[in-house]
């Protein structure tokens, strides 16, 4: 569901929409990007299908688990199954990746420029690629991060090492039970940093990266601004899509761009100062140049 306030509809992605899209970047003061689920999907990070079966066949078969998110919420009869599962899952979306090439093209596009990024996404690949880290919110979590899943303290911790030998060592569909994750103070479970419930960890980092987007924000109030939406959705439209509604209705110095395969919508009274590119986002950089 998109929104109730009416809305402009693009069919088709067009030399002209990526040539106004291309006039707005060359005039633009800064750039703020929010990347969704469908960017890292664009880029190969893909949660079903092939890539699925070929990482997470066992699992599969095992568990009739059907695609990477469910396989997130599956609820596995012992903590050594649950960290075979995510020590996998974290290892071949987190760390075994590298940079993936469409992020390059992406900081191609920025490079010289005031920018900052917002991202629901959690694979971190805004850095891997080579994005200034103090201009990235991941404000959803992630996946190289712990915490205590009570949560007794609001800390979280790097993960890389212990997946790794979670990796080396797990064996049909386990890992040894000595390292399954403790928190350091109250010995319960660990969880992922990731926003599913009320428990998520906002740590000193997180606070750290709101303080430096609001911040963001407002130096450019009175600034020509491109808020480049990058496969954003309606699961959590309130992160990214909204804001940007927002920031775009507020000021006719704000062009609201968006790169997405699902159908689009924009609000009527934004429809003037939005550009809306359905298709491929790899295919419609490509258009932009890059």
């Amino acid at each position: 569901m998109c929104s109730r306030i009416p809305t402009h509809k693009y069919t088709d992605v067009c030399s002209g929409d990526a040539e106004r899209l291309a006039q707005a970047l060359a005039e633009a003061d800064a750039v703020l990007i929010g990347a969704g689920a469908g960017l890292s999907d664009s880029a190969g990070l893909t949660y079903s299908g092939e890539r699925f079966h070929r990482l997470f066949g066992d699992f599969a078969a095992a568990y009739g688990i059907t695609d990477m998110y469910s396989g997130g919420f599956y609820r596995f009869p012992t903590p050594e199954e649950h960290w075979a599962w995510w020590s996998r899952h974290v290892w071949y979306n987190r760390y075994e990746p590298g940079p993936m090439p469409l992020y390059r093209r992406l900081l191609a596009l920025v490079q010289g420029r005031d920018y900052f990024v917002l991202t629901s996404n959690v694979d971190h690949q805004f850095q891997l690629a080579g994005f200034d880290k103090t201009r990235l919110f991941y404000m959803q979590g992630d996946y190289g991060l712990w915490q205590c899943a009570t949560p007794c303290h609001e800390s979280t911790y790097d993960n890389e090492s212990v997946v790794r030998l979670m990796m080396e060592q797990q064996k049909n569909m386990r890992v040894p039970s000595d390292l399954v994750p403790r928190c350091p103070r109250c010995g319960r479970l660990m969880t992922m940093n990731l926003r599913c419930d009320d428990t998520f960890v906002q740590d000193e980092g997180w606070f750290a990266a709101n303080e430096r987007y609001r911040t963001f924000l407002k130096e450019h109030e009175r600034c020509r601004l491109v808020c480049l939406e990058l496969g954003v959705g309606y699961n959590t439209p309130g992160i990214i899509k909204f804001p940007f509604w927002q920031l775009t209705r507020k000021s006719s110095l704000v062009t609201y761009a968006a790169m997405n395969a699902a159908t689009p919508c924009v609000p009527s009274e934004i429809a003037d100062r939005s550009v809306w590119l359905k298709g491929d986002i790899a295919e419609t950089l490509s258009l932009l140049g890059y």
